[in-house]
């Protein structure tokens, strides 16, 4: 089983070895997508976590009675093609090819599967079709 997530770490757990203990202790892997951590402040982890079911279970119940906050990562993502005008400023910023174009038709289209929150489409993006919310 696999996972994307967004875990905020409280400034308290920033220097705790979590992710060690995701790996040691409940035999998950774990794929830093992006990490935003700095001493004394709340901390940003977003990760790809897989391992066999209840292994990823006893992690996320880990991660929760430490007070991490674990959110899927599809749901921080928001694109509003309404806004959007196809324009593919996005397209060769994104490395994941969450965001990418039809060249037929030109039309972009989103896939927040493949997001990893790196951010760099919000500043390539003219129209702020693309909101990363938290």
């Amino acid at each position: 089983m696999k996972k994307r997530l967004v875990l905020t770490f409280l400034k308290e757990t920033v220097e705790k070895p979590i992710t060690y203990h995701l790996v040691k202790d409940y035999d998950l892997m774990v794929n830093i997508l992006s990490a935003k951590i700095e001493p004394n402040e709340e901390g940003r982890l977003v990760v790809e976590i897989s391992g066999k079911k209840e292994n990823l279970s006893q992690g996320m119940d880990y991660l929760r009675d430490l007070g991490v906050s674990v959110q899927p990562l599809a749901s921080d993502v928001r694109w509003n093609e309404e806004r959007c005008t196809h324009c593919t400023a996005c397209i060769p910023i994104c490395s994941s090819q969450a965001l990418v174009v039809d060249r037929k038709t030109m039309i972009v289209s989103f896939n927040p599967d493949f997001c990893i929150l790196c951010g760099l489409c919000l500043r390539a993006c003219p129209y702020q079709a693309i909101e990363i919310m938290f």
